[in-house]
């Protein structure tokens, strides 16, 4: 795994968000690719209006606490991504805050992707361009949908998918030649190559990506054959594991 990651342009690397296994092997992942690799760091969980503080942070301007009462932390950040800042800020390396402000992904859930055109030119940078593209069929938006049942109709996956295109836009926008970018994210924005790997490959078509997923099973001694082909890794943890909420 390390040696296609090292090989590739971008690692969109997969987690369930309460699961401390995948956090583990995330850092233990990155810390190997430093050794051969240059890289720049990004993570769904840092939104891009925060990125002056994280900034800040990694620059040894403000400390933990600080960065805690200026940005939106999420509530697992000292266990499951401080080790990632850190290592980011021990060894002089960017890390991007990828993410869109989560209040325009809600106003995207209640009224489309019309609502973005009226945020002010300062916060259409935190978000990628408009207009946004948007692919209703991807079976992933299609899934979602079926799984609420309809509840939130057309707009809950173009919720998803704004947050999606813009993780894929601030990764392209500050991906560097000769340098790999490793990006932490909910597996299910990568799953399956959509998500955010769709829009990598629409602003990019000749990026080497390279996926990483998680799949919870019962029983690990037998891998769920149905799961094989949703990522180039598949992490497989027993459900009976700990989890961090």
């Amino acid at each position: 795994m390390i040696k296609a990651m090292g090989e590739a342009n971008v690692v969109l690397f997969g987690e369930h968000h309460n699961n401390p296994i995948v956090h583990w092997l995330q850092y233990e992942a990155t810390v190997d690719l430093s050794k051969s690799n240059k890289l720049t760091l990004g993570a769904e969980m840092f939104e891009a209006d925060n990125q002056t503080q994280l900034n800040q942070y990694l620059a040894g301007k403000i400390d933990h606490k600080a960065l805690d009462t200026v940005a939106r932390l999420w509530s697992n950040f000292t266990t499951d991504y401080k080790p990632l800042v850190d290592f980011a800020k021990d060894n002089n390396l960017k890390f991007i805050a990828t993410n869109i402000p989560r209040r325009f992904a809600s106003g995207v859930f209640r009224g489309g992707f019309e609502n973005l055109e009226t945020l002010s030119n300062e916060e259409k940078t935190w978000v990628a361009p408009l207009p946004i593209k948007y692919d209703a069929s991807l079976p992933g938006y299609v899934k979602m949908k079926e799984m609420m049942g309809g509840h939130g109709g057309d707009n809950l996956p173009k919720a998803q998918a704004v947050k999606d295109a813009t993780m894929g836009y601030f990764i392209l926008k500050n991906r560097e030649e000769g340098k790999l970018f490793v990006h932490y994210n909910g597996s299910y924005h990568s799953d399956n190559y959509e998500g955010i790997n769709w829009y990598l490959n629409a602003g990019d078509p000749n990026l080497k990506i390279i996926t990483v997923s998680v799949v919870e099973q019962d029983e690990i001694e037998k891998f769920n054959s149905e799961e094989k082909l949703k990522a180039d890794f598949i992490i497989v943890v027993p459900t009976t594991m700990t989890k961090t909420y």
